[in-house]
């Protein structure tokens, strides 16, 4: 009896095939003659009635088959509602109304309240007298360490070193089980001006500390999507030693000024543009995207741009006052995220001491 029974079920499924490639031909001939093969018209409305739904078909080939149909008419039916609207605001000329606004996550946001007014009084005098006021009024130049958590694998090592090559006068080290409240007082005796720790889980970079030494503050970054120079495609050279210039895009509010302010120390006043080397640190929706890139002048008008890499992406954890301290921190801003989610986060500090 299974075997009648399995007999029968490839049969079914033959018969089935076999009416799926009869429709198909009926729908060629239909495309080809605008005729079925016994030449009569087809009828849309019979097609697609009102009201239908394709979840309601129970046979899985057949649902496929009328879900594409009615992709391909919706299809169709966008496009010459889109020729048709051209066509009007072609005859109409000059009279013809704006091209409507498209709406985005970012246009269709509420408007923040904390976005900073560059002209405004007491934002000018805090910058005067935050942590950083000394390297925007040029009397300190940027000294930047660069290290890992403990262990780290061969991945974590390689975005270490590349991102030293990025970063001007950064040096790269090794923890050797070494906790950061005693690396912070070395770093700071030797004249260091920003600590930068990356973190890794499963042999992959998934965080970074970025401190402002002697002062503070300190800013724990998640890290994602993390890309290096050989898995970036169509990447140009490597880059040179000139001082890149450096980009920072939506950094509008109270605390995107800060970490802004936080990224630009990390780099010299002066950029050398005879490198043409640009890093651009990109804010969108609290991300922050990471890009470093090369641009070559095609013409007066044109021109091209090669990413070096690495690339990576950011989202802001937290902000601490103060240089790193997990425990008895006093922190500006803490993400307001669940239990479990607050408790990975104090893992991966306690991972970075």
């Amino acid at each position: 009896m299974a075997k009648a029974g399995e007999k029968s079920g490839g049969s079914g499924n033959k018969g089935l095939k076999r009416k799926a490639a009869t429709e198909e031909r009926q729908e060629a001939a239909v495309a080809e003659h605008g005729t079925t093969e016994s030449g009569v018209q087809p009828s849309k409305a019979a097609a697609f009635p009102p009201g239908f739904s394709v979840s309601e078909i129970k046979n899985k080939q057949r649902r496929h088959l009328m879900f594409s149909r009615w992709k391909q008419q919706q299809r169709k039916e966008k496009l010459a509602a889109k020729k048709k609207l051209k066509k009007e605001r072609e005859a109409l000329g000059d009279k013809a109304p704006p091209k409507p606004i498209p709406k985005t996550i970012d246009n269709q946001r509420v408007y923040d309240e904390t976005i900073v007014d560059p002209n405004d009084e007491e934002v000018a005098y805090d910058e005067a007298t935050d942590e950083f006021a000394s390297y925007f009024n040029r009397q300190t130049s940027p000294k930047i360490l660069i290290t890992t958590s403990d262990r780290p694998h061969g991945r974590t090592v390689r975005l270490c070193e590349q991102l030293s090559t990025v970063i001007p006068n950064s040096h790269v080290y090794y923890r050797r089980g070494l906790a950061l409240k005693k690396i912070i007082p070395q770093c700071i005796s030797r004249d260091f001006t920003d600590l930068i720790v990356i973190n890794e889980d499963r042999k992959i970079p998934n965080g970074l500390i970025l401190s402002h030494l002697p002062n503070g503050p300190t800013a724990h970054f998640k890290m994602s999507s993390v890309h290096l120079r050989k898995e970036i495609k169509r990447r140009g050279k490597d880059p040179t030693e000139h001082i890149p210039e450096i980009i920072l895009n939506n950094f509008t509010t109270r605390l995107g000024h800060s970490v802004g302010r936080m990224f630009a120390s990390l780099f010299p006043h002066n950029p050398q543009f005879i490198g043409r080397q640009v890093a651009t640190f990109h804010n969108q929706r609290d991300y922050i995207f990471f890009r470093f890139h090369r641009y070559i002048f095609k013409s007066e008008k044109k021109v091209g741009i090669q990413e070096l890499g690495p690339r990576f992406t950011l989202k802001l954890r937290s902000l601490q006052k103060g240089t790193f301290d997990s425990k008895y921190g006093e922190y500006e801003w803490v993400h307001k995220v669940c239990a479990y989610s607050m408790k990975s986060h104090l893992d991966n500090f306690k991972r970075m001491e």
